[in-house]
């Protein structure tokens, strides 16, 4: 069974959409291997955040960026956020947004 991404909101979607072409690419690559093989790549594609959070670790001429998931029901994978990577961690601001947009589409599922 193959699994599927969705985004949390539109927002999401567009900023993830309109990272740019290096990492985009990259990221497409990425979530077309998550969607054939699940989301427990491992390093580089994917890494554990713990508490149920993962990254999508994408890379790119232009840079880094980290799209944070988390799993809902069955094989189905919610991007949360996705941020360029400026320092070595996500921003503390954006992983809190991550952790309540997970529980929102975790109590809905």
């Amino acid at each position: 069974m193959t699994w599927s991404i969705t985004f949390y909101n539109e927002k999401v979607e567009q900023e993830t959409l309109s990272l740019p072409s290096g990492i985009l690419a990259n990221f497409l690559r990425i979530t077309e291997l998550i969607e054939e093989f699940g989301p427990d790549l491992g390093r580089p594609h994917t890494a554990p955040l713990g508490k149920g959070m993962f990254e999508i670790r994408a890379k790119g001429k232009e840079g880094i960026s980290r799209s944070v998931f988390c799993t809902v029901k069955g094989q189905e994978i919610v991007i949360l956020i996705t941020v360029i990577k400026k320092g070595n961690k996500i921003p503390s601001r954006q992983m809190e947004t991550a952790r309540k947009r997970m529980k929102e589409v975790q109590d809905d599922g």
